[in-house]
């Protein structure tokens, strides 16, 4: 029998698993925490008994995710809630942009915009599931829809900025900016309007659903569908060094490239290990989680049904933020992503007490303290926020990267998203998952699609370990 090991128990990790034990491959996942899960885990950060996820929150492209959809999770303890707004971007002045699944609904809230977020939005969200086969995949291959591809195509090559102002109102081009923000790079650069209108198109199919009971549910059931399959789990087992794997056909990696390079480098042709060695660490992340005493007093009403709020002013300022952190510059206003999961799933808080998760855009490294950036951006649209705040639990990019090795530096989206980068993850190749050594494949969110609770990376690297096997046979 075929015998396989995967390092590392991520979503991706778990997914390349999944795909393997189903084709009859005897499995065994190490993973060095103590539980599975990577980015997709949640615990009581703050106080007992309020649920907080650890890093990954919004799940649109893990709900959508074809893959996943192929597995009954939901016989495994996976539920999926959508709070009444997916998303809202307050502004100043008390005026917000407001995503909502439907995309009818939120064209009638940008009032003027309406028509443009329905041209802009409208066929990528109709078509999403045609669009995202050929998307979150390896660029280099035969499109299976071309037409789709196409329409897709002059739009996603923009940068973020130019197409935000295909939008009149400062509503429109705050909330597309700040969904294109999520790529965590310039908004300035060709290329960054992609992410935005794939999130955008997929919560508008999708919505932007939490997990009930925490991300680290999504985890939970893949690894309880692994196990029925005659998967083997070990946790608190870290590699770091190639003795530390057991024989096996194949070794498939949610790792990093330097860890994979550091594990396998020797072995590697030249070409593939400079290529990872060349592979560029992305800017970095400040989570604060907070314990807060009701719910946040918005401004805007309206963001208080908010699944997910994003903090950073209009379209100019995230676009001038986003730019000068990247050159290392800590800014007095970072761009703040922060989730109210509550909303959609009440039970994750208790006793009039809710849990709130927030993280900022950081220098990549930033060994400061952001605290208090956070909370007064916080602050500056909901006034009376400090006052409701029970308990706090900070997160830096030291910590980010020590509970988990892939997250190096506080880089939680697994590697600069800029440049040829952006397209081509981890180096440029027709088969991206493959280290040139027999057997060993890479599944980490370095790998195309990219980062996501989708657990795409971990099924396209499979699928490439297994052709490689019957190829070596």
């Amino acid at each position: 029998m075929t015998s396989a090991v995967v390092v590392g128990g991520g979503p991706n990790g778990l997914a390349a698993a999944l795909h393997l034990a189903r084709n009859g491959v005897e499995v065994t996942v190490l993973e060095a925490q103590d539980e599975v899960g990577g980015g997709a885990r949640s615990g009581e950060l703050t106080l007992p008994g309020l649920v907080h996820d650890h890093c990954s929150a919004f799940h649109p492209l893990g709900v959508g995710s074809p893959f996943w959809q192929e597995f009954d999770l939901g016989r495994h303890g996976l539920r999926w809630l959508l709070p009444p707004v997916d998303c809202a971007h307050p502004l100043d002045d008390g005026r917000a942009g407001l995503l909502h699944r439907s995309i009818a609904e939120t064209a009638a809230g940008l009032g003027p915009d309406g028509r443009r977020w329905r041209a802009a939005f409208g066929d990528l969200a109709d078509g999403f599931d045609e669009l995202a086969a050929d998307l979150l995949r390896p660029i280099l291959h035969v499109p299976r829809h071309p037409v789709r591809l196409g329409a897709f195509g002059p739009r996603a090559v923009l940068p973020a900025t130019v197409m935000a102002r295909w939008f009149r109102t400062d509503e429109g081009r705050a909330l597309f900016g700040g969904i294109a923000a999520h790529a965590f790079t310039r908004l300035d650069r060709p290329l960054t309007a992609s992410l935005g209108m794939m999130i955008t198109a997929s919560g508008h199919r999708f919505g932007w659903p939490v997990a009930e009971g925490g991300s680290g549910k999504i985890t939970a059931a893949a690894a309880a569908a692994l196990r029925e399959l005659g998967g083997t789990i070990v946790t608190g087992t870290p590699v770091r060094r190639r003795d530390d794997i057991p024989p096996a056909d194949l070794v498939l990696l949610d790792l990093s490239p330097a860890q994979a390079l550091s594990l396998y480098g020797d072995l590697m042709p030249g070409r593939i290990a400079r290529g990872l060695g060349r592979y560029r660490v992305g800017s970095s992340a400040f989570k604060m989680d907070y314990a807060i005493s009701g719910d946040i007093p918005w401004r805007n009403p309206a963001c208080a049904r908010a699944g997910t709020v994003h903090l950073g002013g209009g379209l100019a300022e995230i676009a001038d933020t986003e730019r000068r952190r990247a050159a290392g510059t800590m800014v007095e206003r970072p761009f703040v992503l922060l989730g109210q999961q509550y909303v959609a799933d009440p039970a994750r808080g208790r006793d009039g007490l809710n849990p709130v998760y927030a993280y900022a855009h950081v220098p990549r490294g930033y060994d400061g303290d952001a605290t208090e950036a956070i909370t007064a951006q916080i602050e500056r649209f909901a006034p009376g926020f400090r006052d409701r705040i029970v308990a706090t639990h900070r997160t830096g990019t030291a910590d980010l990267s020590r509970h988990n090795a892939n997250f190096a530096h506080g880089d939680i989206i697994g590697g600069a998203n800029d440049g040829l980068q952006m397209i081509f993850r981890p180096r440029p190749a027709y088969d991206p998952y493959t280290l040139g050594v027999d057997g060993v494949y890479l599944c980490s969110q370095a790998t195309p699609p990219g980062a996501g609770v989708h657990g795409l990376c971990g099924y396209h690297a499979a699928r490439s370990a297994l052709a490689g096997l019957d190829r070596r046979r």
